[in-house]
């Protein structure tokens, strides 16, 4: 019969397990996000109305190379051309030497996106004048830009406008002496200032041209170089850094916690292999993976079912591909390829070749196998290629 545990033993073990769920919890309470206690902001971890989730997704979803910034600004790029940094309607001050690393990365040639009445605190500079009125207004281009191209008209809940702007600065929409966007080079760089950030955020990025616009301002200055553009959604000054564990981890508590937390591990292990059920170990089968593959290869093989090996791989590229793009699956493999060039700026010429060999194959009587293999091999180089792998994995898990 297993030892029985006396009281004083007991006693030790609910004390410790107590202070560690007291630690643990502490930590996840205290730790938790800005964007996780409800606060309105545009945030990319945030669901709610006054969020930006869907933004940030949508970027990830047309494969933009877009990640969230929770580190000083000091830390961004030394070589910033290229690069987008989405200031959106941030809340804590900078210190001295975040506004000159700010600075710094625009006049490298960096892009900034900002937006909100807070700007002066981020670039002195700028010239704008804050008032409480939150209603949404409907706004229209002034003059034609790569940023209005696709947006004749946006829809702003503003909290600002632009004071009399001098010739540096370009008026974008609103009135043209109290303009509500406006663009304006610094050095190399540029930056762009939006009165309000309704187009970015999950109830405004749909009403009027917020989208285009929205993804006009993250891309239009760069046209042709959007899949090597690098977006950095800042969430720094949203008060990402300032959770409780941004500081422990940087202290022996983190360590302190980690070995209590073995310890505990070990005390329960020990106790329960000592204290449960007999257990009967797991018959381990004779058949490795690879016997498997071997077998089911060579009745494909026997059985002469190269057309039906093509056709499975050739449908299973077809539907995923067509759920990626967001068409029927029932149309033509000439318009799936038109569809994956025009929409995902693809330039690989061969794509309806290959597809038009495998529907040819999937449907004959007789392949030879070296040319199913290839198709098949063709084909997942497209899968792999189009990032249809990561979807095909997800959807059998």
């Amino acid at each position: 019969m297993p030892a029985a545990i006396n009281s004083g033993d007991r006693k030790i073990l609910l004390i410790a397990g107590a202070v560690l769920f007291v630690l643990t919890m502490g930590l996840a309470l205290l730790g938790t996000d800005p964007a996780g206690q409800g606060m309105e902001v545009p945030s990319t971890y945030s669901a709610g109305p006054g969020g930006a989730r869907a933004a940030y997704l949508l970027l990830q979803e047309l494969h933009y190379k877009v990640s969230r910034w929770e580190r000083s600004p000091a830390e961004l790029p030394g070589e910033p051309e290229n690069s987008v940094l989405i200031l959106a309607d941030p809340w804590e001050p900078p210190t001295k030497e975040e506004l000159k690393a700010l600075k710094r990365f625009v006049e490298n040639g960096g892009e900034v996106l900002f937006t909100g009445a807070r700007i002066e605190t981020y670039f002195p500079k700028a010239n704008v004048k804050g008032f409480s009125s939150r209603d949404p207004r409907t706004f229209s281009a002034d003059v034609p830009s790569n940023y209005t191209a696709g947006a004749a008209k946006i829809s702003l809940e503003t909290s600002a406008v632009w004071r009399k702007p001098t010739a540096d600065v370009l008026p974008l929409y609103g009135d043209e002496e109290s303009p509500v966007v406006v663009s304006w080079r610094v050095g190399e760089g540029r930056i762009l200032w939006w009165a309000g950030a309704t187009p970015l955020t999950n109830s405004g990025i749909s009403s009027e041209g917020n989208l285009n616009f929205f993804l006009d301002a993250v891309s239009s200055t760069r046209p042709g170089e959007e899949r090597s553009l690098r977006i950095y959604w800042d969430e720094y000054f949203h008060g990402e850094r300032t959770s409780l564990w941004s500081y422990v981890h940087r202290t022996p508590v983190a360590w302190g916690l980690l070995q209590i937390s073995i310890l505990g591990l070990i005390v329960v292990f020990t106790f329960s292999r000592r204290s449960g059920p007999m257990v009967m170990p797991p018959v381990v089968s004779r058949l490795a993976p690879l016997e498997f593959v071997d077998t089911l290869g060579g009745l494909y093989e026997r059985a002469g079912a190269e057309p039906a090996v093509v056709g499975f791989v050739y449908q299973r590229f077809r539907a995923t591909l067509s759920r990626q793009l967001r068409i029927s699956s029932s149309v033509s493999d000439t318009e799936l390829a038109d569809a994956v060039q025009s929409r995902l700026g693809w330039k690989e010429s061969g794509l309806k070749t290959t597809l038009a060999r495998a529907l040819v194959a999937s449907r004959a009587k007789k392949v030879p196998p070296e040319e199913a293999l290839e198709l098949v091999r063709q084909l997942e180089q497209y899968e792999e290629q189009l990032g249809l792998k990561k979807k095909i994995a997800k959807e059998k898990s």
